[in-house]
């Protein structure tokens, strides 16, 4: 299982630095018939749907830079669709890892709730701005991924923080929890703390959900587990559940703009979800620090695709 874990995580990364090989140099493959552009979408989608679930962050923060950069689409379509993907993904592993006791509704409805609202002014004004020149989108959400990895790169206790005790808002809100680790067999106890300066920043990354068309996972996780104390494997459950309700309200907007082709759409919704169900039964049996790494070499990946699409690489 170990192998065929880091197999596919090797194969996706792989495809992420190297798209020439898979859209390789014949210009017939960009020249292929309408269809072709929906089943690729598939199969990518597909693996992303795995990747994201892994990683916590959805498969929008990775579709939006990568098919805007490597498929003849508008970034609009791409950003409206990465929403929705994003969307399908958190609902296809959220049932599984709620089952598990991974993801808390308690710690997910606040800040859920406080990011969807601030998802709705994002999502107009990305789409004003995209309008005027879609590089400020794509450099602005380089600079903010990029940053957030080398703060989670040098971040200590990112696996279990501790939390010495709840604040007075966390007993309010009673946030907290048990879980199984299943690759120690042990139960851990979590609680949170911090937690009005984490809904602060989910005001921001609702913000930025909505301007990006990429869901919220990218930022979720590292709020979660770095600031609010969670640990890795809750924060990762979590943020898929959070998505749910912060997609649902920004991708409103991009459809009800038109900013959303079901050409595009439809079969990166189905392939995103499939992934999303094998990624969801994966999770359990990773160890933490392995969840960690990937988070971080995902956003990192996904941070420089975005710059370079910034200036036209």
């Amino acid at each position: 299982m170990k192998h065929s874990i880091a197999f596919t995580i090797s194969l996706t990364i792989f495809s992420i630095l190297k798209p020439a090989i898979i859209f390789a140099a014949p210009e017939e493959v960009f020249n292929m018939p309408w269809w072709g552009w929906p089943i690729a979408l598939f199969f990518t989608t597909f693996l992303m749907g795995i990747f994201g679930v892994l990683a916590g962050i959805g498969g929008g923060v990775l579709f939006v830079p990568l098919a805007s950069s490597f498929f003849p689409f508008h970034i609009d379509f791409v950003r409206g669709t990465g929403l929705f993907i994003a969307l399908g993904s958190s609902l296809a592993a959220a049932p599984h890892l709620l089952e598990k006791n991974l993801a808390s509704i308690k710690l997910a409805l606040p800040t859920a709730m406080v990011a969807s609202a601030f998802a709705i002014v994002g999502a107009f004004f990305g789409l004003w701005l995209s309008a005027i020149n879609p590089a400020y989108i794509q450099g602005s959400l380089g600079v903010t991924i990029i940053g957030i990895v080398f703060l989670m790169i040098f971040a200590k206790n990112s696996e279990h923080p501790y939390v010495a005790r709840g604040n007075y808002l966390t007993e309010i809100l009673h946030i907290s929890g048990i879980y199984n680790e299943e690759t120690s067999g042990k139960q851990i106890s979590w609680i949170v703390h911090n937690t009005a300066k984490g809904l602060l920043c989910f005001v921001l990354v609702g913000l930025l959900a909505g301007v990006f068309g990429l869901g919220a996972g990218w930022a979720n996780v590292p709020i979660l587990n770095l600031i609010m104390g969670a640990p890795v494997k809750v924060a990762v459950a979590t943020s898929g559940l959070a998505l749910s309700v912060t997609d649902s309200t920004a991708a409103w907007i991009y459809l009800n703009k038109g900013a959303v082709l079901p050409m595009i759409t439809v079969p990166s919704i189905v392939g995103i979800m499939i992934g999303a169900r094998i990624g969801s039964k994966l999770l359990p049996i990773v160890k933490p620090a392995l969840i960690r790494k990937i988070v971080i070499a995902v956003l990192f990946l996904a941070g420089v695709r975005s710059l370079m699409k910034a200036f036209g690489i």
